[in-house]
């Protein structure tokens, strides 16, 4: 199940959030919270297994076996030797679960194609969101680990952080440690409520408006064949994916950060207009935020972070950009991806700082951009043979042409829209909208969204192309 449908919108939502706030209404608040956890947990339960009900049995024993972990943890607290045994197993377990449906069958592969062998190997459907609710956990286990988080000794609690639907499928990655006091103590303002239906309903016009729309046109060049196309074409093709993912990912960061709010939760901001940085080390501080600090925080500092002298620092760097790479799947396009960022960062970090300094920063800013679109030609690519295509049609190795009819068509047809997502990816709408909410300026906002909403619904029920890139993952 998505946001993004009808099913969501006008069943699941709507009888959930009509039975969350039905129940709890003792004032016993420790029971009343108690009580809705419950129903959101059960929820979650039912929207994780709407699509995939065999796999609902394998979260359910990674909650099991992680809050039985943590409560042995909490047991042998002055035991370090019994306790980083218990982190070793449990960081294995939970890797290895996610390893053996996410990147058995590519492993199997890679050794057939090394040693010429002939491996046979059923490939199993990608569990949907295995590769962000097991960070989730590593993060609680982790945590539990190092003293900085308290045992969650309620199941329930510690099912509800795991499972819970707004952000269960995509992000953002919450770690326990921001939800912890969340999951005992919180309530649900009116105005929280309407920040959070405002939320929604410009994450998912983002998705179904945006997203969709330029989406149609990038599949549509894709499915022609990219390494025939002239250079206009192929630029066009990935900048319409660059504003496609953006919108796809942020706006479905926002529906969950909405949700979140209209349940009584604060998730963490997990993109900050990406499309304005000057440099790939600020692009990254804005994209995908929740992910990045993860890593920083149990991967990158834990081996030392930036210490241990410089070829420490640049290998804890590469290291930390191909597990990147791999987190987005099982490829070597994706390896290829994290490693190019990799490679940039550290470039940027110690041979390139004083030349940008001196750059204008409208400069700095197209690089970045015209770098991260060469990025996500391996990031939107199925192989490496395709990426390496796509690259060739980028720099006039496609039909030998630098424009022809077809990017005349698509520039007449496609200009605006694409102008016009562009600015708003960058935030020119954002920074024009920033004023004093004042009751008719918060009436005349009211309005607006409630017409994207009623515009979304009517694409959803006309148009049948609806897809969600980071279910991949």
């Amino acid at each position: 199940m998505v946001f993004s449908s009808a099913v969501f919108l006008f069943v699941f939502f709507p009888l959930t959030m009509i039975v969350y706030f039905m129940v709890g209404r003792s004032g016993d608040e420790e029971k009343d919270i108690a009580k809705k956890n419950l129903i959101l947990c059960l929820a979650s339960l039912i929207f994780y297994a709407w699509g995939e009900p065999v796999y609902i049995v394998l979260m359910c024993l990674s909650i099991f076996f992680n809050y039985h972990l943590g409560l042995d943890m909490d047991i042998h607290r002055n035991d370090s030797r019994k306790m980083k045994s218990l982190l070793i197993f449990g960081v294995c377990f939970n890797l290895f679960m996610l390893g053996f449906f996410k990147y058995a069958g590519f492993i199997v592969d890679n050794i057939n194609s090394l040693f010429g062998l002939d491996i046979e190997y059923e490939g199993l459907p990608l569990p949907v969101g295995i590769s962000f609710y097991t960070f989730q956990i590593l993060s609680y286990v982790i945590d539990v680990y190092k003293g900085q988080v308290k045992v969650q000794k309620k199941i329930v609690n510690f099912a509800t952080y795991i499972t819970m639907f707004p952000q269960l499928i995509a992000g953002p990655i919450v770690q326990y440690s921001d939800i912890e006091k969340q999951l005992n103590e919180r309530t649900v303002t009116i105005d929280n409520f309407y920040d959070g239906i405002i939320y929604f309903i410009k994450g998912l016009g983002k998705k179904v408006l945006f997203a969709n729309t330029i989406g149609a046109v990038y599949s549509d060049i894709i499915a022609q064949g990219i390494g025939e196309t002239s250079v206009v074409t192929a630029w066009i093709c990935i900048i319409c994916y660059t504003l496609q993912i953006y919108f796809d990912f942020s706006g479905y960061s926002d529906m969950a950060i909405g949700l979140g709010k209209m349940f009584g939760f604060e998730f963490v901001q997990n993109f900050n207009f990406p499309y304005r940085a000057t440099s790939i080390t600020d692009f990254w501080r804005r994209w995908h935020i929740s992910l990045s600090s993860w890593f920083r925080d149990y991967v990158y500092i834990p081996l030392g972070g930036n210490r241990k002298g410089d070829l420490r620092t640049i290998i804890n760097i590469l290291i930390v950009w191909s597990l990147t790479g791999m987190w987005h799947g099982a490829a070597w396009n994706f390896i290829a991806w994290g490693m190019f960022y990799g490679v940039l960062l550290i470039a940027e970090k110690y041979l390139l700082k004083s030349v940008l300094d001196r750059i204008p920063l409208v400069l700095r800013h197209i690089g970045t951009l015209i770098v991260v679109m060469i990025g996500w030609v391996f990031f939107s690519s199925e192989n490496m043979t395709q990426a390496t295509d796509f690259i060739g049609a980028l720099v006039g190795m496609g039909n030998g042409k630098i424009i022809d009819n077809q990017a005349m068509y698509l520039l007449s047809e496609n200009f605006f829209a694409i102008l016009a997502m562009g600015l708003s990816a960058a935030g020119v709408f954002d920074m024009i909208s920033t004023r004093e909410e004042t009751r008719l300026y918060k009436s005349l906002k009211s309005a607006l969204y409630l017409v994207i909403f009623v515009l979304c619904i009517a694409y959803l029920v006309s148009e049948t192309y609806n897809p969600f890139l980071y279910f991949r993952f």
